[in-house]
C-alpha cells in the first residue's frame, strides 16, 4: 500500500451550537484512537485522523470554522458543507433534539441530499439513556433515513453512530491512487502563485499533461510527464472565486492544505518573494514535516524582486531561519510568471522523493555511528555516561532509525541533532526529515 494512499474523509456538518465540536472532540478522544496529535494542527483542531474498527479516516469539524454574526451564519454553514461535500467520502449531519427540526436543518439536508454523497444523521442531546425520546421521529422527516440519537457530551450513540459511518465508507481499494507517479502538494497562502505555477508546468510543450477525473475527489489533480517522470500535482487552491467570503478563508486554505499533505509524497511549500514567511506558512511547513515528508521550499514572484548580488543569499538567510525546524528543506527560487527556474523544478522534486525512501544498511549507519562517537564523546551526567550500541533503519518516508541505548535521559536533543548531521552529512538525505526511535536496553542483555 502506498503511503499517499488518500484516507477516506469523514465531515462533521450542521447548524451552529448542535455540538459539532464537542462531537468531534468526543470521537477523538474517546472512540478513536488519535493516531498523530500534530503540533499547530491541534491549534485549530479542525482536521484528525481517527481509526475505527481497524479502518483509518481523516475526520474533519466544520465546526471549528464558524463565525457567530446571524447574517453570515447561513452563508458560512453552506461553505462549509461545501466544502465537505466537494471533499468528504461520508457526512455526519449533527441535529439537536431540543430544537427539533429546524429550517436551517432543512437547508443543510437538501443541499446534502443534492450532493449524492452518503450522510449519516445524528441527533445530539439525547442525554438520558434508555428508550430514545419521541422528538426523535420527527428527525425521519429530513428525508436522510433512520437518526441516531447520540449524547455527544456523554458519548451514548456514538459507537453505532461510528458503524454506520463505517458501512459507508468506500471499499479500501477504490482510494488507490496513480501506483508510480509522485504526487506533489503545491502548498501555500491564497494569493502566493499556486494556480499560476501548476498552469506554467502545464503549459511547458515538453510536459505532457492529463486531467484525467479519477475519482471525483481527485479531479483537480494534473498528471505531468516529462523527461523527470511522471508527476500528480494536488491541486489546493481551494473554492473558486465566487465563493470568496474573507472571513476566516484561512481555515479553509489551512485545511485544504493538511488534506493534499496527507496524499502527498513531496510538498512545495510556495513563498511569496515580496512578502516572505508568515504564520500560515509555519503552520502548513510544519504539519508537512510532522507527517515526515519531503518537502522543498519555492520562492515565487523571484522577479518581482529588485537584485543586486548579495539578495539572494540574505534572503535565503533569513528564510533558513523562519525554516529553522525544517533546515534539511532546499530552496529553489522562481518565477511562475516568467518561468524562471520551473522546469528545474522536476529534478529536485524526484531528488528529495528518493532521499525520502531512501535505506541505509545498518553496517554503514554503524560505521558512522562510531565515527561520531569518537569524534565527539557522548553526554555524560553524574559519572554515568551514554553508551550507544547499535543503530538500524525501521522504516522510510521519511527514514526512521532505531537507536539502542544504556539510558535514554542521557541521549540529549543536542546528542540527537549532532547524529543526524553526521548521518545528513554522510549520505545526504536531503529535503526530507528523519525521525529517531530511542531504546533503552539493559547492559547485561547485550
Amino acid at each position: 500500500m502506498k503511503n499517499h494512499m488518500a484516507l477516506p474523509v469523514v465531515a462533521v456538518v450542521g447548524r451552529p451550537n448542535v455540538g459539532k465540536s464537542t462531537l468531534f472532540n468526543k470521537l477523538i478522544g474517546q472512540r478513536l484512537s488519535i493516531v498523530e496529535d500534530t503540533p499547530g494542527v491541534t491549534r485549530d483542531r479542525i482536521y484528525a485522523k481517527g481509526e475505527w474498527r481497524n479502518r483509518s479516516f481523516m475526520l474533519v469539524d466544520t465546526g471549528g470554522i464558524e463565525t457567530v454574526t446571524d447574517d453570515v451564519i447561513l452563508k458560512q454553514m453552506r461553505r462549509q458543507a461545501e466544502l465537505a461535500i466537494e471533499r468528504a467520502d461520508v457526512i455526519v449531519l449533527v441535529t439537536d433534539v431540543r430544537c427539533g427540526v429546524t429550517a436551517d436543518d432543512s437547508a443543510v439536508a437538501s443541499m446534502l441530499q443534492k450532493s449524492g454523497k452518503p450522510v449519516v444523521l445524528a441527533v445530539n442531546k439525547c442525554d438520558s439513556i434508555g428508550e430514545p425520546p419521541m422528538e426523535l421521529y420527527e428527525f425521519y422527516n429530513l428525508g436522510i433515513g433512520d437518526p441516531f440519537p447520540i449524547s455527544a457530551a456523554h458519548g451514548h450513540g456514538t459507537g453505532d453512530m461510528l458503524d454506520a459511518v463505517y458501512d459507508l465508507l468506500p471499499p479500501e481499494d477504490q482510494l488507490e491512487d496513480d501506483e508510480d507517479a509522485i504526487h506533489v502538494a503545491i502548498i501555500g497562502k491564497p494569493n502566493v502563485g499556486k494556480s499560476s505555477l501548476v498552469n506554467r508546468i502545464a503549459g511547458e510543450e515538453r510536459a505532457i499533461v492529463s486531467n484525467v477525473a479519477g475519482t471525483t475527489r481527485d479531479a483537480t489533480d494534473t498528471t505531468v510527464e516529462n523527461e523527470d517522470g511522471k508527476f500528480v500535482l494536488i491541486d489546493t487552491a481551494g473554492i473558486r472565486k465566487k465563493a470568496r467570503v474573507t472571513e476566516r478563508i484561512e481555515h479553509y486554505s489551512v485545511l485544504r492544505a493538511y488534506m493534499a499533505v496527507d496524499r502527498a509524497d513531496v510538498c512545495l511549500i510556495l513563498i511569496d518573494a515580496t512578502e516572505g514567511f508568515t504564520e500560515q506558512d509555519s503552520k502548513v511547513a510544519g504539519y508537512a514535516h510532522e507527517q515526515g515528508k519531503a518537502s522543498i521550499i519555492v520562492v515565487n514572484k523571484w522577479d518581482l524582486i529588485e537584485k543586486d548580488n548579495t539578495t539572494m543569499k540574505e534572503f535565503e538567510e533569513k528564510l533558513q531561519r523562519d525554516f529553522s525546524f525544517m533546515s534539511y528543506a532546499p530552496f529553489v527560487f522562481i518565477s511562475a510568471k516568467t518561468g524562471q527556474r520551473v522546469p528545474k523544478l522536476f529534478a529536485k522534486i524526484r531528488e528529495v522523493y528518493e532521499q525520502n525512501a531512501m535505506r541505509i544498511s545498518t553496517g554503514m549507519l554503524n560505521d558512522v555511528l562510531a565515527y561520531a562517537t569518537t569524534r565527539v564523546q557522548p553526554p555524560s551526567d553524574k559519572g554515568r555516561r551514554l553508551k550507544i550500541y547499535y543503530m538500524t533503519q525501521a522504516s522510510t518516508k521519511p527514514p526512521t532509525f532505531v537507536i539502542f541505548v544504556n539510558r535514554a535521559d542521557l541521549f540529549h536533543f543536542s546528542y540527537q541533532r549532532y547524529i543526524e548531521n553526521q548521518i545528513r552529512s554522510t549520505f545526504g538525505l536531503t529535503g526530507t526529515p528523519v525521525r529517531f526511535v530511542v531504546r533503552e536496553r539493559a547492559r547485561d542483555e547485550k
